[in-house]
């Protein structure tokens, strides 16, 4: 019987930061803003690990702009209520300034066992991140796609910095984010595997164990989702501009179709050792789009415009075939004139030029993360 091909729908789940619209530091969702958003968008929005979090997730889309539409919704349903308290979201993977000493976790049984199990290690966690689900079936096929798709996180990292400062410091990382999710167990790159059996049969031994309680304790960067038939990309920060959101899924798909059309031809994306990868991913931490990657065939630095260039060039088929093509192609856009990261860090720069003090340096960085978030909406 001949393998269907698959579907490559995607869905988008966003974590967003709530601030005061005075101070600009975080506060908590309180309960009636939750039951508001609840009421307007039912299971599409959850608390998070911590009170000054809120989380979306868009629904199963066919294309980027069904999941924009969906994505649209979601954050202005939020901006709404939210301002009804004097809140304003942002969607940037660190808050600029407020502490997360400060912070208090969501009272849930999920959130409750994380604080005892991690300890020291989950209080610190103050980021928010972006998850990018892409349909993929039989379930061993996702297991070879993934073992490819891993070599391209790192650019979409790149990509998608936020989170430069951290406790109203320059962290001089572009990603701060990773470095604390990276504390936890089970994070980072996924392990080459050979078939979804060896991955059921791994996480087994944890959940026979105690250990964990299912898949879902899982944190790679690209795992099989314990939920739905997809792979998750989790390496991105979120994005305070909604388009920008966009264009990362959009890469994230065409990339997964990119590679199962080499896979229904007898070829494969070639898979470097973790190690490599490792560095091209902090690489992206560190610099963003600003300073390259390595391209390992070449064995050389590339600026990450032209490696952006190749890779558009790569999955230009997909792009028309998924009707991606003008969200794939702001990918140039963000290469060119940097991230959110750089913007912050232009925002906070004109400020201190202006004669503003850290503080209200700072505060202004948090205005412009709001205007960016209503930006498209």
């Amino acid at each position: 019987m001949a393998l269907t091909d698959p579907d490559f729908t995607i869905g988008i789940e966003e974590e967003y930061l709530l601030v005061d619209k005075d101070s600009m530091a975080l506060a908590e969702a309180p309960e009636a803003l939750m039951d508001a958003c609840r009421a307007k968008l039912q299971d599409q929005v959850s608390p998070e690990y911590l009170n000054c979090q809120i989380e979306v997730g868009t629904k199963v889309c066919q294309t980027v702009d069904e999941a924009r539409k969906d994505l649209k919704r979601l954050r202005a349903c939020i901006a709404r209520e939210a301002d009804k308290f004097g809140l304003a979201p942002i969607a940037a993977s660190c808050h600029p300034f407020s502490d997360w000493r400060e912070q208090k976790h969501t009272d849930k049984d999920r959130y409750n066992s994380l604080s005892a199990d991690l300890a020291g290690v989950v209080r610190r966690m103050l980021i928010c991140g972006m998850h990018v689900h892409v349909g993929i079936d039989p379930p061993d096929r996702r297991i070879d796609l993934m073992n490819q798709l891993s070599y391209f996180l790192p650019h979409l990292l790149a990509l998608s910095c936020s989170s430069p400062f951290w406790q109203g410091q320059d962290t001089g990382l572009d990603s701060y984010r990773l470095t604390v999710f990276d504390n936890l167990p089970r994070t980072g790159l996924p392990p080459r595997m050979s078939s979804f059996g060896e991955f059921e049969r791994s996480v087994q031994v944890l959940v026979d164990l105690g250990a964990i309680e299912d898949a879902s304790k899982i944190w790679w960067d690209l795992r099989p989702s314990s939920k739905f038939p997809t792979i998750e990309s989790r390496i991105c920060d979120v994005q305070p501009r909604m388009e920008d959101a966009l264009t990362l899924a959009a890469l994230t798909q065409g990339l997964s179709r990119m590679l199962w059309r080499l896979s229904v031809r007898n070829q494969r994306w070639r898979i470097y050792d973790q190690f490599l990868i490792s560095e091209n991913r902090w690489r992206a931490q560190r610099y963003g789009v600003r300073e390259g990657l390595i391209d390992f065939g070449l064995g050389e630095i590339v600026p990450f415009e032209t490696l952006i260039g190749e890779m558009l060039e790569i999955i230009a088929e997909d792009a028309v075939h998924l009707g991606s093509v003008n969200e794939v192609s702001r990918a140039r856009t963000i290469a060119a004139n940097g991230t959110s990261a750089d913007r912050q860090r232009r925002v906070f720069d004109a400020a201190t030029e202006a004669g503003k003090d850290r503080s209200a340096a700072l505060a202004a960085v948090v205005a412009h993360l709001i205007d960016e978030f209503h930006e498209d909406l």
